[in-house]
């Protein structure tokens, strides 16, 4: 990249919190390959951070990086990675990033920096102001022991309402493991809030007066983002409406673009009626509505808008208005979120758990959002919940807690689905009260760890979905067979990858997509409709490094790994297929340097693999097939006894995963023995001296000892 290269802003902003230095570092000069995001946070981490750290030690380093796209016109661009020693890692921490929306990235990029290091740790409680260039540490004294809404309020007044504060509540204060930062009100980062805790860090305020400069041509640039705009589906890149409509010529029920003509924005003042052509882009942030979505057909009568982050037009953050609450439970009636943090409270009750479930659902919802977001709690992709219920529901709270702290609990609130259980739990957590409270503070590995429960008890149910590592399935094979059972190995934690599950869930016809897949990946053999799998072959393997290698793209540009890859379109003149090339023709103009979708895809391979380098590092071992890149027997199995490949099931073969992930090692050029990169393979990706470093220790193929 060119010394003044525009997309990056030019500065990497450093704050060591133990001695209160505070500089800058150029951004091109070291940190161009990796691009931004989680590239400089895994860089960062490579270069500074010993192995062995833990991460509440002072050595541990958080990173807040924005990508080379954000804060500039590309549609869905708020994306900021926090990435650091994970915490609810289990055995040992090892690398992860936490991923937020909002518009603190943005902000970011307008002070002047692409990434924020923080390392070290204050001797009594800090915020940070960030004003363009002026940068000072200050006391956070008084706001110490508040929630996440009186912190952003009061830095809020203090620096003007055009900052953005990115705070740790009671969770992260207290150093759980669960904690997580919350900016611009609901967007979370999981698991990174008892870093900053253990950091003495509250918050990160941010107030920019800059912009991002555009290298190349400017009417190009505006041909391309409308481009871009045409593509753009409902919530998680579904192409096709989930209703019939004469203006597409296809729909499917299960598509989360459900803003049908007609539906209606009820509790908005006045409420605001669904009209017109489904495919205006002036009309994007209709089709979606994540709280309907989940929760069905009641919660559009308390739909206020959607809301979202910095370009995004989809706003899959639903904001409620629901004044029931107020009444019942003394909390706020409005409240907003998407996904699993906007089902958080009602995660906790089965009875709730479906869509249609009726006032009490919502409610638990509303209750859940105040709750987490105020104090920072993190779900861990549900986990939290499910462990919860696995441990009332199998008898080993009451086996486990002492009598006297199984008493206080009110189970009988649990057992009858009453949101005001969730008063006390959630609170109880994040303070990390009592064991429970301090058990399930610290993630699922801890019930293990304190409670001598096995790991196969958890990894072999179901309905737990447990993976490895402390964490869920994301995406796995109930969507995405081998594909989806590739990345759940990858990551030390949930695997945050939607690049595959956005395409096979797009909502298009197989034949349709199998079209567009024989087109991208070579073959329509490269996926398979969800429930009807066929044996593995190289073509999926080839999609899964392809989904692996986009989802770090966009962590590294900035852009919606929720929204993207944007491979599929409504546009039935295209044959809907979308544009595979888009990100790359994006980074081009930015900066200026052109890069082909080829060369972009090695960038990201090579930040893919520095997560790879870094976990076998930090493990001290090279096996990662038979260490890491683990899948637990519930995949193995069907609750019907189907066998697998019948349709219906989503039961995979023991044998046939080994093939899958043979296929895979030799997509991504590392040994198929023990899933390691060779020094050859670290060098062709210009990481050479990651490569040596590990042969040094005897961590790469040829060079075991």
């Amino acid at each position: 990249m060119a010394a003044r290269s525009g997309g990056f802003v030019g500065k990497v902003l450093r704050v060591d919190l133990s001695t209160g230095k505070i500089g800058t570092e150029d951004t091109i000069e070291r940190y161009a390959s990796v691009l931004g995001g989680a590239g400089i946070g895994y860089r960062v981490l490579w270069d500074e951070v010993p192995a062995g750290t833990g991460p509440f030690e002072a050595a541990n380093k958080l990173v807040f990086a924005a990508g080379v796209l954000v804060g500039t016109s590309v549609p869905c661009n708020g994306r900021a990675t926090v990435t650091t020693i994970f915490p609810t890692c289990w055995p040992r921490p090892l690398v992860g990033s936490g991923h937020m929306g909002g518009h603190f990235a943005a902000k970011l990029k307008y002070a002047g920096y692409d990434a924020l290091i923080v390392e070290g740790k204050a001797d009594k409680p800090v915020w940070l102001m960030i004003r363009d260039a002026h940068v000072e540490i200050r006391d956070a004294r008084h706001l110490w022991g508040t929630g996440i809404r009186r912190t952003t309020l009061e830095i809020s007044q203090e620096m003007g309402p055009d900052c953005v504060v990115a705070a740790i509540g009671q969770a992260g204060e207290n150093q759980a493991p669960m904690g997580m930062v919350v900016n611009s009100v609901s967007h979370s980062a999981g698991g990174v809030g008892g870093v900053m805790g253990a950091k003495n860090l509250k918050a990160v305020a941010v107030q920019g007066s800059g912009a991002v400069r555009i290298a190349g041509d400017k009417g190009e640039w505006e041909k391309l983002v409308k481009f871009h705009l045409s593509l753009l589906g409902g919530n998680n890149q579904h192409v096709v409406p989930s209703f019939p409509t004469p203006q597409s010529e296809y729909y499917n029920p299960a598509s989360r673009w459900i803003g049908r003509p007609g539906k209606r924005w009820g509790a908005a003042k006045p409420p605001v009626e669904i009209t017109g052509n489904i495919h205006d882009v002036n009309r994007i942030a209709y089709r979606t509505n994540s709280a309907a979505y989940f929760l069905g057909e009641e919660a559009w009568k308390y739909t206020v808008r959607g809301n979202g982050c910095t370009a995004c037009p989809i706003r899959c953050h639903t904001m409620l208005k629901v004044p029931s609450v107020a009444a019942k439970f003394g909390i706020p009636d409005t409240a907003q979120n998407t996904c699993i943090a906007l089902q958080f409270g009602r995660k906790f009750f089965k009875g709730l758990d479906g869509k249609n479930s009726g006032e009490a659902a919502i409610e638990a919802c509303m209750v859940g959002m105040h709750l987490a977001d105020d104090l920072g709690l993190w779900s861990n992709y549900g986990q939290l919940q499910r462990d919860l219920q696995k441990l009332y529901e199998g008898g080993y709270l009451k086996a486990k807690l002492g009598a006297k702290e199984y008493a206080s609990i009110p189970w009988d609130k649990y057992e009858n689905a009453d949101p005001a259980f969730l008063l006390d739990i959630i609170p109880r957590i994040a303070n990390r009260q009592g064991e429970l409270g301090d058990v399930l503070s610290r993630g699922t590995g801890a019930i293990f760890d304190q409670w001598s429960i096995p790991e196969a008890e958890w990894a072999g149910d179901h309905t737990t979905t447990y993976w490895k590592m402390g964490h869920p399935k994301h995406h796995a094979n109930e969507d995405d067979g081998q594909c989806g059972v590739i990345i759940n190995t990858q990551y030390n934690r949930d695997a945050q990858c939607h690049s595959h599950s956005n395409f096979v869930r797009n909502g298009l016809p197989l034949d349709v997509q199998k079209k567009l897949a024989a087109g991208i990946w070579g073959s329509p053999d490269a996926l398979d409709a969800p429930g009807d799998y066929t044996p593995a072959n190289v073509h999926k393997a080839r999609r899964a490094k392809w989904a692996l290698v986009r989802k770090e793209l966009h962590d590294a540009l900035g852009v919606c790994n929720w929204m993207g890859p944007w491979a599929a379109s409504p546009l039935r003149a295209r044959g809907y297929a979308g544009d595979d090339s888009l990100e790359s023709k994006f980074l081009s103009l930015a900066t200026g340097q052109a890069m082909d979708r080829e060369a972009l895809d090695a960038a990201g391979e090579r930040i893919f693999t520095l997560h790879r380098a870094l976990t076998i590092r930090d493990m001290g071992q090279m096996d990662m097939r038979a260490r890491h890149d683990l899948v637990p027997p519930w995949v193995f199995e069907d609750p019907r006894g189907a066998a697998p490949f019948a349709k219906g099931s989503i039961r995979m073969d023991p044998a046939d995963i080994a093939r899958a992930m043979d296929f895979f090692y030799e997509a991504m050029g590392w040994d198929k023995e023990t899933g390691a990169p060779g020094r050859a393979r670290y060098a062709a990706l210009g990481i050479a001296d990651v490569g040596e470093k590990l042969a040094a220790a005897g961590l790469t193929p040829q060079d075991a000892k």
